[in-house]
């Protein structure tokens, strides 16, 4: 019978290594692969001095370069942030708002001439 589940052991390792895995920024992603890039010390060198694998800096890189390589192509799209967002919403709401008013009072307009008001010859 084989043991599919972790001892408790195992798990209190995975979860101490999970809690205490470094994140990097975007800034700090960048200053590493121009430190890359710029040659001065060897990658594997880089990487034992930043505390990453290989693998990672690699992966940063090719980020880096396509984002470099769609920004010079012109795609300046990006993400909204979330403030960016809520005021964009907030906007439309009020633009509904204006729009529904607007058509309200014109409503009122044709019904007060036509109706009781004015002769429509």
């Amino acid at each position: 019978m084989r043991k599919t589940t972790k001892t408790p052991g195992e798990k209190i390792v995975k979860d101490i290594k999970r809690a205490t895995r470094k994140h990097y920024s975007s800034e700090e992603k960048i200053r590493i692969v121009l430190d890359g890039l710029r040659g001065e010390d060897s990658i594997a060198e880089l990487c034992r001095r930043e505390g990453i694998s290989q693998g990672i800096y690699y992966k940063w890189s090719k980020d880096f370069m396509e984002a470099g390589k769609r920004r010079l192509a012109g795609d300046t799209a990006r993400a909204a942030t979330t403030d960016e967002v809520k005021d964009l919403r907030k906007e439309a709401r009020d633009l509904k708002e204006v729009v529904a008013e607007q058509t309200l009072e014109l409503r009122l307009l044709k019904k007060s001439m036509f109706d009781g008001g004015g002769d429509p010859e």
